[in-house]
């Protein structure tokens, strides 16, 4: 099913809004209750909202960005490792820039900006390597 590339970019912005939003409510759920906020509580707050984001993003890329008809436990579980993997260095961009501003800052609306920020240069990345290297059989069905 092929799109026109504005549908896509609109799409795509669309769920990393949504995934973004994901990654933040689960953040906001482990840093709940918590004063003041320490390292470790932190730490899983990033490490909870980033597997939020991804499982979210994986599902909506997955059937409305690549629409891919990959079928069957093994291989969309190799498939979603490969995503994964992609997103490793992406990742690291949105850590870092959600880590800074909190840094700097101290506050939780500077480290949801560069949450947001990291997230966005991350995204534009990582539909690159996607499309490149995990749905590329998905490309060439189209």
């Amino acid at each position: 099913m092929a799109v026109t590339g504005r549908t896509l970019v609109l799409r795509y912005t669309a769920f990393a809004v949504i995934a973004v939003l994901a990654n933040l409510a689960a953040q906001r759920l482990v840093l709940a209750g918590a004063d003041p906020v320490g390292g470790l509580r932190f730490a899983a707050a990033i490490a909870a909202g980033t597997l939020v984001g991804l499982v979210v993003k994986y599902v909506l890329d997955k059937r409305w960005i690549f629409y891919d008809q990959t079928t069957g436990a093994r291989a969309q579980g190799a498939q979603f490792l490969l995503y994964a993997l992609m997103g490793v260095v992406t990742t690291a961009i949105f850590w870092v820039s959600e880590t800074a501003a909190w840094l700097i800052w101290g506050t939780d609306l500077a480290r949801e900006v560069g949450a947001v920020l990291g997230l966005s240069v991350g995204y534009v990345t990582k539909y690159l390597l996607d499309r490149r290297y995990v749905f590329r059989d998905a490309r060439e069905m189209a």
